[in-house]
């Protein structure tokens, strides 16, 4: 009955998919606790590509489980998009994906809203991606959001809509000076959308219990990473919600005595997408070069992911709020060609070096990395499936990390798809429930 939670340690885009879908072999259910179709998760089948925004990992694993927890912020016109892909593709989601009927709900104000804020330049612009995350999850911390089980209440879904429109058609009119929302229209295109997804509403608390106390296998997923958690990350450039392993708790009713691991998630690089501090970024000619090699895009938007080198305060800043000890290490093969390899191991601003994580922006945003360099490989890991076969100078890159981070790795991936990559740990080793 082991319950594992896979957490990003960067900024996000780190390969969780990648991780969470080699794990669901393993796993009876798959369950995603926060974010929403913000997110890009990229798994490779074959030679086929699959895109998740909401749907967690697991769904191509047939006969799995798969569980939208009630921390998601859920779009529905999304969710049905993304299902009726999915099932055009030969996926089965009927009957193996349930989405908790607590979850909030996106609305058409929420995405405006969020678009206003970012291009009125009368706030600081954080480079979210325009779907309506944040501001669904500020109205539900201010008790005004609307779940999902409310859509089969008429009377319950029109008042609560009502209420929100009094408030937000005034914010349109008076502050922005647009055209109010038409909650007749509203209405209608959200009953549309209850009808289609109401074989998939359940009570999810009660599911995942259920399979506790029947000895199943649980893996718990996130969106983004831990530099984007809205208390740990960068701060004010994060999500608007809990990344961390902490966020499992209550985005899913999963109590924290029953989580007996929580693994991580590194590029053996670093990326982020949108504002905010990148203390490693590359110059722009090695970042071009790394983002061509590493197909380094936003896989909801498509944006350019910024990179730079391996940033070891970073990493063990999430390992120390997530309680993590093993480690997965994704995208190995794209520093084949390196000569020499950074890794930041500090920050020097005004005269002091700091070693562990800063919670001052000022720090993150004019501090000069302090590197550790170490030789490049100069030889291709593309393919490799055998740790002893990976040049030394590359497990030694792989061994300093581990050192730094105060993690074990156990996994390595050299490929974006499935086979291409290296296991120091089996699956049931991180399967065997931890004895308290």
């Amino acid at each position: 009955m082991p319950a594992i939670v896979v957490v990003g340690c960067q900024w996000g885009d780190e390969g969780k998919a990648r991780v969470v879908d080699v794990l669901a072999e393993k796993a009876d259910l798959i369950i995603r606790y926060q974010g929403g179709h913000n997110a890009g998760h990229t798994v490779v089948i074959d030679d086929q590509e699959f895109v998740m925004h909401l749907i967690p990992s697991g769904i191509l694993r047939p006969g799995k489980i798969n569980i939208i927890g009630n921390g998601v912020v859920v779009d529905p016109a999304a969710l049905i998009a993304e299902i009726e892909h999915l099932t055009s593709r030969g996926i089965e989601v009927e009957g193996h994906l349930f989405v908790s009927k607590n979850a909030h709900l996106i609305m058409p104000y929420h995405r405006l809203l969020e678009k206003q804020s970012e291009e009125s330049g009368n706030s600081t612009r954080i480079g979210t991606t325009l779907k309506g995350i944040g501001p669904a999850y500020v109205d539900k911390m201010a008790r005004i959001g609307i779940r999902l089980i409310d859509l089969y209440y008429r009377e319950v879904f029109e008042e609560k809509l009502t209420q929100n429109l009094k408030l937000k058609n005034e914010i349109f009119h008076k502050v922005f000076g647009m055209p109010e929302f038409d909650q007749e229209k509203i209405l209608k295109d959200y009953r549309e959308y209850a009808k289609k997804i109401e074989s998939y509403v359940a009570d999810t608390v009660m599911i995942i219990h259920q399979a506790l106390e029947g000895g199943e296998n649980l893996l718990f997923e996130g969106a983004q990473g831990t530099l984007l958690d809205v208390d740990f990350g960068t701060y004010p450039f994060v999500t608007s919600s809990h990344p961390t392993g902490g966020g499992v708790c209550s985005g899913t009713g999963i109590p924290p005595t029953k989580i007996d691991r929580i693994i991580g998630v590194v590029k053996a690089y670093t990326t982020r997408v949108g504002e905010g501090p990148l203390p490693t970024e590359f110059s722009k000619e090695l970042g071009d070069a790394i983002r061509t090699k590493g197909r380094e895009y936003g896989a909801s938007t498509g944006r350019p992911r910024r990179c730079g080198w391996f940033d070891a305060v970073i990493v063990r800043h999430a390992v120390r709020v997530n309680g993590i000890e093993d480690l997965a290490v994704t995208h190995l093969d794209i520093l084949d060609r390196m000569e020499t390899i950074n890794i930041c191991v500090g920050y020097r601003y005004q005269g002091k070096v700091y070693s562990e994580f800063p919670y001052e922006l000022q720090v993150l945003e004019r501090g000069e990395p302090v590197y550790q360099q170490l030789p490049g490989w100069l030889e291709n890991t593309a393919g490799i499936t055998d740790y002893q076969q990976l040049p030394q100078k590359a497990k030694d890159y792989l061994e300093r990390i581990s050192w730094l981070t105060g993690t074990k790795i156990f996994m390595i991936t050299t490929g974006r798809k499935r086979p291409e990559t290296i296991f120091l740990k089996s699956l049931d080793e991180l399967f065997q429930p931890v004895r308290r």
